[in-house]
């Protein structure tokens, strides 16, 4: 899996691209998480346009970078969930828990309309 970050002002965008199974993947993205939060970054989009697969271990690592982000008083959202994610999303009920989107535009701007 790769791992990319970028920013859009305040914003971080971090696009994962494979599948996210396990170690060295899942540490990768804790380690991020917790460095952008480190830098009080605490809004975060996470693109998985390009995630082809994710597991048990995969959920996990999503569900626990989602409780750092908002213990930290942030907001982690989801954007470009691929169809094999998003039922599997839809099978453990997480489309309850995380905020996704469509496109990484639409997340942003959920960010820049609280600025508002």
């Amino acid at each position: 899996m790769a791992l990319k970050e970028k920013f859009e002002g305040d914003i971080a965008i971090i696009t994962l691209k494979g599948d996210l199974i396990g170690d060295p993947e899942t540490t990768e993205l804790k380690d991020k998480i917790g460095s952008l939060l480190a830098d009080g970054i605490s809004k975060i989009v996470m693109d998985l346009g390009k995630v082809k697969y994710v597991n048990s271990t995969g959920l996990g690592s999503l569900i626990s970078a989602l409780g750092k982000v908002r213990d930290a008083g942030g907001k982690l959202l989801l954007a470009r969930i691929g169809d094999n994610v998003q039922n599997l999303f839809v099978i453990t009920q997480l489309v309850k828990v995380f905020d996704t989107y469509e496109t990484v535009d639409r997340a942003l701007a959920v960010f820049k309309a609280k600025k508002k």
